[in-house]
């Protein structure tokens, strides 16, 4: 099993992260960031404005740009997004705020997705 690798709530990032490994964000990420394959969790305290490409996405901080997910996005309680996001199955919590153009189309076929909250 892969390890996580962790960007701490003390590090701000400007540029593009590329990893074959999940991936936890609990700082800030200004560029883009790409984990095919794996998962991007952003922390409560994580504050991302970028465009985020991966398999799994599950966010409980900020979010502002394009988020794209091979196969889920689960928004939480506390999670603040404002882009757009696009995924096969996206899972919303009650209480997140959410302003965003979503395509739950993602990569699959139209007729097998779902709509979960």
């Amino acid at each position: 099993m892969p390890s996580t690798s962790v960007i701490g709530p003390s590090i701000m990032i400007t540029g593009d992260i590329i990893a074959d490994e999940p991936l936890t964000i609990a700082g800030r990420v200004d560029g883009t960031v790409s984990i095919m394959g794996h998962s991007v969790t952003i922390d409560d305290t994580g504050h991302v404005h970028a465009d985020v490409h991966a398999d799994v996405v599950i966010i409980t901080g900020h979010l502002t740009g394009s988020l794209v997910a091979a196969t889920r996005i689960v928004l939480r309680e506390s999670a603040i997004i404002d882009g757009s996001l696009s995924a096969p199955v996206l899972s919303v919590a009650d209480g997140a705020q959410l302003r965003a153009r979503i395509d739950v189309a993602g990569h699959k076929n139209a007729a097998a997705l779902k709509l979960v909250s």
